[in-house]
């Protein structure tokens, strides 16, 4: 997928496009530098609410992950009839600046998954409704 265009984005604050991979966005604290994702407007470390957009970055180290073997409730699933659902991994990549954050993965194997691995971020088809372009949400894929 070419970043240059603007895709449907499901979480469309949660990310800036335009390079070679997304980027992941967040908020820091000001005072004492404690990093969020999602973006937060106050720090739960100091109770500052001096807070600015911070860029998590593109790339992390798989930190956890799992097979979700379920399809998951509405509004979380992609939309899929429940005879086409396909397992997919989720697991924890902990980003540059110690944040963890909780994502799809792009493989579901568990012989391929290793704890420490590097990981990019990508974007991944997440819904589509006939008619309408894809909707995507961001993943990790193996760097």
């Amino acid at each position: 997928m070419n970043l240059d265009t603007s895709p449907k984005l499901a979480c469309p604050d949660l990310l800036r496009l335009g390079g070679e991979h997304p980027v992941l966005l967040g908020s820091r604290c000001t005072d004492c530098g404690e990093v969020y994702f999602p973006a937060s407007e106050g720090c739960t470390r100091c109770c500052s609410t001096a807070m600015e957009a911070f860029a998590l970055g593109s790339f992390g180290t798989l930190w956890s992950w799992t097979i979700q073997g379920f399809q998951p409730k509405s509004p979380y699933n992609g939309g899929e009839a429940e005879a086409d659902f396909q397992p997919y991994g989720v697991g924890y990549v902990e980003m540059p600046s110690g944040v963890k954050v909780e994502s799809r993965l792009t493989l579901a194997d568990p012989a391929q998954l290793k704890i420490g691995m590097p990981m990019v971020l990508v974007l991944l088809p997440y819904r589509q409704v006939p008619g309408e372009a894809p909707v995507y949400t961001y993943a990790f894929a193996p760097a």
